[in-house]
């Protein structure tokens, strides 16, 4: 610590001869200071007088007298008021309390090994920081007569021992403040654990329940140096040496509040670092980022808060600056490293860590209003507010990216077997997670569609309007619904397109089947999508999947039905048998090719694919046993009925029930 900081009285003033002692004082012996002793002051030495106190030693009675006159000295200045007109002449005792003081001092301070305040009797730091106050209080009274050259000398002498005292106090200061400990659990970072059963999950969650923190706790100080912390701020304060404890004490709280960061996993990078970082990575450091700005908001500010407040309890304008200042040092970290997240390459899979980075800095202002500094959180509150608008516009041009990659994706290859393509399960589940932040994401196309409102007069991209929008009573939807129908309707088309790449029309609409059936399921399972896509939509897509499942039927299965058609088999009133040789062949020959085909196709959803087979087989099954009933006994029973007759009603119940499996099957005969 620089002892060698400036006094009241500079040395460059006239350094006077002191004032001769009232010949009424005291001038025994015991009390006066040695006159070579008094020039060493003068020409500031250390250590003036050689007097050596032993630790924790009672104060010598010299000094304890000298006291008494001090404060009786200090009195009488007090009550001159300041009038210069006929100032007294310094007391010998004055410049006799500064030498003994100093003394105490260097006792304390000694260069080899200084008497740490920590282990102090309370008695004896009380007494220390009295002599302190003392001096503090003689300074401030002897200095209104600074122009008078009497005064000079003594006014220099006692603002170097002040300032000596305060050297040492503020040595003690800075080490009772590095004095701390960063507990390894903190309470408030304990989470319920998952279980399977109810109740013991109910158990575990209270036994994890963070526990309010004790009203006299501190973070990672005891109550002792807390109490030490207390003083000693004071006593600097009111020395004058405000700006040195506010430096010592930032520093201090500074470097421990570094280590809390990197502790809870946060590490400080600059924008560069961020924008160079793979997104594994960054990922990571997100859910750090997240984890340490809310356990800053629920913990650690409001504890520093309380730190701050208790140890410059005396001094609230002082204690409102310097938590600010360190608030605002770890919450521009924090707000850096999510700006450098927002200025990231916009990529579809950044969507959801943007979206916790939005909630975490939505909800972080309003904590912060009980505990930061007016000024402090409406500036805050502001840097937020940017930050989360550039989110917010990365997000939405996010979704306008996945418009363009649903237009882009023209592949010329039809998924085999017309299974679910993988570009409608991707955005299906991607719009599942998506609408987790169904609110965070309305406020988001909400706050978008207002900045682009502001931007032109012709409104916003996002705005939608159903067909009613056309009549006076138009139905306005939400900019992220509107987004929605936006997607899905993409998503339509392009499904639309790839339905022609293949040559089958009924392989066709078991594409179209099997996707819209896919949609309709995620959708139905998420009340979010369902109540955002609505009623209107949901039933349209609802009619097209009959209708697709009509076009697979007549196109399948209808022309097969027509090889069962009695007309044309009877002339003159008997059944033709040429006739009907060729109706009963050219059914097995279409049925066979159809399980063929049809049972290497993919139905994987359980539900309609029960739906079909049902649906075939009451198609079907009926009209071929009508026809074989009404036609079989033309044939000679034997070899010509097993030549002819294939098929029993119940193996085409067998065969149909074996359709789109995704395995193609040979056909056994029947036995």
């Amino acid at each position: 610590m620089d002892l060698q900081k400036e006094s009241p009285i500079t040395d460059n003033e006239t350094n006077y001869e002191s004032q001769k002692p009232d010949p009424d004082q005291d001038s025994s012996p015991e009390t006066l200071p040695d006159p070579q002793l008094h020039s060493d002051i003068a020409e500031g030495e250390e250590n003036p007088g050689g007097i050596e106190l032993q630790e924790s030693s009672p104060l010598p009675p010299d000094l304890n007298k000298i006291s008494e006159e001090i404060d009786q000295y200090i009195s009488h200045l007090s009550a001159s008021d300041g009038d210069e007109s006929a100032p007294l002449d310094v007391p010998i005792f004055v410049e006799q309390f500064a030498v003994l003081l100093q003394a105490k001092i260097e006792d304390y301070d000694s260069g080899d090994c200084p008497v740490k305040w920590s282990k102090l009797a309370e008695e004896d730091s009380t007494s220390f920081l009295e002599l302190v106050h003392r001096v503090c209080s003689l300074l401030h009274a002897i200095s209104q007569f600074s122009s008078e050259y009497k005064y000079a000398h003594s006014i220099n002498l006692i603002g170097r021992v002040l300032q000596h005292a305060m050297s040492y106090l503020e040595e003690e200061f800075k080490s009772l403040l590095q004095d701390y400990k960063i507990p390894d659990s903190d309470p408030y970072d304990k989470k319920p654990k998952q279980s399977s059963t109810p109740s013991s999950s109910n158990q575990e969650a209270d036994q994890n329940q963070p526990t309010e923190p004790e009203e006299n706790h501190f973070p990672g100080y005891s109550d002792d140096i807390i109490s030490n912390l207390i003083r000693l701020a004071k006593a600097i304060i009111d020395g004058g040496y405000e700006k040195e404890c506010c430096e010592i004490y930032f520093v201090a709280r500074r470097n421990a509040l570094e280590e809390t960061l990197r502790k809870l996993g946060f590490e400080k990078y600059s924008i560069d670092d961020v924008q160079k970082m793979n997104w594994e990575s960054l990922e990571r450091e997100i859910v750090a980022w997240i984890r340490t700005i809310n356990q800053f908001a629920t913990v650690h500010f409001p504890r520093e808060c309380k730190l701050a407040g208790s140890v410059l309890s005396d001094h609230p304008s002082i204690f409102e600056g310097l938590f600010g200042n360190l608030a605002n040092f770890v919450m521009m970290q924090l707000l850096n490293f999510a700006e450098a997240v927002a200025l990231t390459k916009r990529a579809a899979e950044k969507l959801f860590k943007f979206l916790d980075l939005y909630e975490a800095l939505r909800d972080i202002p309003p904590t912060a209003d009980s505990f930061f500094p007016q000024e402090l959180a409406r500036e805050l509150k502001t840097e937020a507010s940017m930050i989360r608008s550039h989110l917010g516009e990365a997000m939405v041009l996010i979704f306008m990216e996945l418009e363009n990659s649903i237009n882009s994706d023209s592949g010329k290859t039809p998924v085999p077997g017309g299974a679910v393509h993988p570009l409608t399960r991707y955005i299906m589940n991607y719009l599942k997670y998506a609408i987790e932040y169904k609110e965070t994401l309305e406020q988001v196309f909400r706050e978008h569609q207002k900045i682009e409102r502001a931007d032109s007069a012709t409104g916003s991209d996002y705005d939608y309007n159903t067909q009613a929008a056309q009549n006076e009573n138009k139905i306005k939807e939400s900019p992220f619904q509107s987004q929605m129908i936006k997607v899905m309707d993409l998503l339509d088309s392009n499904l639309e397109g790839k339905s022609k790449l293949y040559r089958d029309p009924s392989l066709s609409m078991i594409f179209m089947m099997n996707n819209g059936r896919y949609i309709m399921q995620k959708i139905k399972g998420s009340n979010e999508i369902n109540s955002l896509m609505g009623n209107t939509w949901c039933r349209k897509r609802s009619s097209d999947l009959r209708q697709y499942h009509r076009g697979y039927q007549r196109e399948t299965w209808g022309k097969l039905l027509g090889c069962l058609h009695p007309e044309g088999l009877t002339v003159n009133g008997k059944v033709a048998k040429p006739v009907l040789k060729e109706r009963f062949k050219s059914f097995n020959s279409m049925f066979d090719e159809i399980h063929k085909t049809q049972s290497s196709w993919v139905v994987s959803d359980e539900q309609l694919q029960s739906e079909l087979r049902v649906s075939i087989s009451n198609m079907v099954i009926p009209a071929y046993r009508s026809f074989l009933g009404r036609f079989s006994q033309v044939f000679t029973p034997g070899r010509q009925t097993e030549k002819y007759v294939k098929y029993q009603a119940e193996d085409i119940e067998t065969y149909i029930d074996e359709l789109f499996d995704g395995n193609a099957s040979p056909m056994g005969k029947r036995v």
